[in-house]
């Protein structure tokens, strides 16, 4: 395929970066087939190799970048080996040979299963003694070092954070980052103590919803985190797998109500690992998320160390561009949350009655960009902003086209920003557009205008009284 023009779909999508994507030609393929962002695993490499991914990125184009820290999560320290059926293995805590990055030795009894890389490993204790336990290999596969581990219908105290993850917030804030996501996230205390963290740190918290304690407790993660990432692989391990469909619908649907991006991440297209096509189920997979109302697609083994990281995005762009034809609104009308929230259900309902060609938002935070970006309607959504930042972030909302123009000095904000986008080739003179902004206010969250131009009309307008 041609990586001369960079694929736009309204479904955005993040990859993750590893040893199958890390050289700069790569990461730029991936952007050009509709890469929108992309995430760091700090399960694997250190500080230097985030810093040259980040520097190859931010050459390549303006998108977020997701620096995810392990959080309250359990990992195995072993040398990479494959585990057969019927092996018992010895495992201890923080110690040699194979042993668990945290001790949770006394929680565990004879007939506990403990699991070992999203459910490929499964084993069970059959003996603990001497702060060691026994292991008997249910189900085999290849064991190695920093391999994600559940004990399932536990409440284990692991802190949120490890001494690792608060130097890795601090090496997010330094370098800048869009978003620092938390794997693991049980409950809102677990985002506040991340916020702890991360003074003067100018991005989102995004947290991740992978566990029975994250599912029970969502609400509440919902009302005090940024955005939410649905990581399907340990929710599958950690909940019955039958029932992680209608938790994702759940959870996407209350993201679509708060006007919060939401993140489908993990097995989306698993097999293209391997082979350069994914299956039907996996297609099935990718655009009933968009369907369900998923902001982002994520990739993660596909692009990270898989043989075919370019395709699996050009897959990836390619089913997105078909589902989201058919994706359509699930916010339920609630009563008044604020001006800037009554101005988006005005503007989806205009877009339903009347013939717009584009939205334009003018934003500080984002906010109003997200808040009508939430109903799916048809027409694209440029979100103008001074703020770079706020730009690279609006990279991961559904529908939304961000572009950076600083307009809070000038008379005329929106005649201002109409001529700048025509001049970027965003709008022409045949679009009628509808504008939102605020006008003669300082508060947040309060965009409170709504104007509607023919833009040939508008330009003529700003020629005529110059």
């Amino acid at each position: 395929m041609a990586h001369g023009v960079k694929i736009l779909n309204k479904t955005k999508i993040v990859c993750t970066i590893g040893p199958s994507c890390l050289s700069h030609d790569i990461i730029k393929k991936m952007y050009h087939a509709g890469m929108s962002g992309v995430r760091i695993n700090t399960a694997y490499g250190d500080t230097s190799q985030y810093r040259g991914i980040i520097e190859s990125v931010r050459e390549i184009g303006e998108i977020p970048i997701i620096v995810d820290i392990k959080g309250p999560e359990i990992r195995i320290n072993a040398e990479k080996r494959t585990v057969r059926e019927g092996e018992v293995l010895e495992v201890g805590f923080k110690g040699q040979g194979i042993s668990f990055n945290w001790d949770f030795y006394d929680k565990m009894a004879t007939g506990d299963f403990v699991i070992i890389d999203n459910g490929k490993i499964r084993t069970q204790v059959v003996e603990k003694t001497n702060k060691t336990l026994r292991l008997k290999v249910m189900s085999g596969g290849e064991i190695a070092n920093g391999k994600g581990v559940n004990v399932p219908n536990k409440q284990l105290a692991v802190p949120t954070l490890s001494a690792k993850d608060k130097e890795l917030i601090q090496f997010a804030k330094k370098i800048g980052v869009e978003y620092i996501a938390l794997s693991f996230t049980r409950n809102a205390q677990d985002v506040i103590n991340v916020k702890s963290e991360t003074e003067g740190f100018d991005g989102a918290i995004i947290a991740k919803i992978e566990n029975s304690e994250g599912i029970n407790n969502f609400a509440e993660i919902l009302e005090c985190s940024d955005g939410i990432m649905v990581a399907r692989g340990d929710m599958g391990v950690e909940i019955e797998p039958e029932k992680v469909p209608l938790v994702q619908k759940s959870i996407i649907k209350s993201c679509n109500q708060k006007g919060k991006p939401v993140i489908t991440a993990t097995d989306m297209l698993e097999s293209m690992m391997q082979q350069p096509m994914p299956t039907r189920a996996e297609v099935s997979d990718v655009a009933n998320s968009i369907l369900d109302g998923t902001d982002v697609t994520m990739l993660s083994g596909e692009t990270a160390v898989g043989k075919y990281p370019v395709e699996s995005v050009a897959i990836m762009s390619r089913i997105a561009a078909e589902a989201e034809k058919a994706a359509r609104n699930h916010v339920e009308e609630e009563g008044f949350t604020n001006i800037s929230d009554t101005i988006s259900k005005a503007v989806q309902r205009i877009c339903q009655t009347m013939p717009i060609s584009k939205i334009i938002t003018l934003t500080r935070s984002g906010y109003t960009a997200r808040m009508i970006a939430r109903f799916k309607i048809s027409q694209p959504i440029i979100a103008v902003t001074p703020d770079e930042k706020v730009k690279r972030q609006l990279e991961l909302v559904f529908g939304v086209y961000p572009a950076t123009i600083d307009y809070q000095n000038q008379k005329d904000h929106i005649l201002y920003v109409a001529n700048k986008l025509h001049s970027m080739n965003l709008i022409s003179d045949e679009d009628t557009v509808l504008f939102t902004a605020a006008f003669r206010t300082l508060t947040k969250h309060s965009s409170n205008l709504i104007e509607i131009h023919k833009i040939e009309e508008l330009r003529n307008y700003t020629r005529n009284r110059a």
